[in-house]
């Protein structure tokens, strides 16, 4: 194996770098890197689950502070913490039902115990998963399952209690580290999987002869497009260009190699070609807490047309981009400023660029921001791999991901007089 520092610090340089583009390639390997140091992370005996998430934490801080602005990778730090958590909660609930088990089965008699049902180590640790999440209609509404109860099953006496406490712990020991890589494994897998995911929902909102309206490249956004047109819809793309990356003529060859009928547009026209568009399909680099949208340059301002004009704006979003955090000042907080070389050559506007006599600043400034915040109120539709989610449902999702403990901020308490 690797040495897992040098992978850790090989990753964040990339980060810091901004070697790395993409939500779904960032996403994927921090969650590898953070298997690894699972993977060889010693634990003690005793509170293993806290020696894991405290490496975790000291890992997830230094990928975080490399890029802040890429969302994903806190998200990925916290979905571990999440299921370090989960895991070490349902091997206690497991063997905190099998010793009751076990229990019960030594002290009654057999005419007793069809008297008492018992649930199943599964049902109590479902029950137990549960308690994660935020109290909510939902929640109240879920029953325990009718496979809960199991048949009791005679002991010998105190000898197989104690030979089952210590396989317990012994089997608590082994699988924790076990279950834990299985289900970062799991992660991995539906973050490669999402696109095609989202994709075979394509079908349900795009209907024939729509007219559809995207900006920039998002390959979320082209396999979903193909893949209505593999199920014999027949629809028109409008593609906006995305200046300055002009990212939306990446899309539209693709597009066109895939023999969908596509026209490109500028920018500035948008707000001239929403009146004859039935929808906007468009990516996104983060979905925040409150319904928001962390998306590329423009599109605000597309989502302002689509809302003068009635069009439904639809983002497709997997679930390594939800975001546990509100977005305060996203314009500013969550974004990042671009090279100016991007919007006009350095040789043509050198003078302008030069400090001015006395003044002190230059006497042109290039403002080149890499991404708009979209509010809630302009989304009409979030569809992720899980299905179509409204805004006002995001935070319900979100907290089915993360955990509450790695969401408070630690403040300090306050002085007493």
């Amino acid at each position: 194996m690797p040495d897992v520092q040098a992978l850790v610090n090989d990753f964040s340089n990339k980060l810091r770098k901004r070697k790395i583009e993409g939500s779904q390639a960032t996403a994927k390997q921090a969650a590898e890197v953070l298997r690894s140091v699972i993977s060889q992370q010693r634990v003690p005996y005793t509170n293993q689950a806290g020696a894991l998430v405290d490496a975790i934490k000291a890992v997830g801080e230094q990928l975080i502070a490399a890029n802040p602005i890429e969302l994903a990778v806190g998200n990925i730090v916290r979905r571990v913490l999440h299921i370090i958590r989960e895991e070490d909660l349902s091997l206690a609930t497991a063997a905190v039902a099998g010793l009751n088990l076990s229990a019960v089965s030594d002290d009654e008699d057999d005419g007793d115990r069809d008297d008492y049902p018992v649930l199943s180590a599964a049902a109590v640790a479902a029950a137990a998963r549960s308690t994660l999440r935020p109290p909510s209609l939902q929640t109240l509404l879920e029953d325990m399952p009718d496979s809960a109860a199991v048949p009791r099953t005679s002991s010998s006496g105190g000898d197989s209690e104690g030979k089952s406490k210590s396989a317990d712990k012994s089997s608590r020991s082994r699988k924790l580290k076990h279950d834990v890589i299985e289900a970062v494994n799991e992660l991995i897998q539906d973050i490669s999987i999402c696109h095609e995911q989202i994709a075979e929902q394509a079908v349900e909102h795009i209907h024939q002869n729509e007219v559809i309206l995207t900006l920039g490249s998002s390959r979320t956004v082209l396999e979903f497009l193909c893949a209505a047109k593999e199920k014999k819809r027949s629809f028109k793309v409008f593609v906006a260009e995305g200046a300055p990356r002009y990212q939306g003529h990446l899309l539209v060859k693709d597009l066109v190699a895939r023999g969908l009928q596509t026209t490109l547009i500028t920018d500035s026209a948008v707000f001239a070609m929403i009146s004859r568009v039935n929808m906007v399909i468009v990516g996104a680099h983060a979905v925040m807490a409150n319904g928001g949208v962390i998306a590329p340059v423009g599109l605000n301002m597309v989502a302002l047309a689509a809302q003068k004009h009635a069009v439904p704006f639809v983002v497709l979003a997997g679930s390594h981009k939800l975001c546990p955090l509100y977005p305060h000042n996203p314009e500013v907080l969550l974004n990042e400023l671009r090279s100016p070389s991007e919007l006009l050559d350095f040789g043509e506007f050198s003078d302008c660029l030069d400090f001015g006599s006395g003044s002190g600043s230059p006497l042109l400034h290039v403002v080149n921001p890499t991404f708009d915040y979209v509010p809630p109120k302009l989304v009409s539709l979030f569809i992720t791999d899980t299905g179509g989610h409204n805004p006002s449902y995001m935070y319900r999702l979100i907290a089915d991901y993360y955990s509450a403990d790695d969401l408070v901020v630690q403040r300090r308490p306050a002085s007493r007089n």
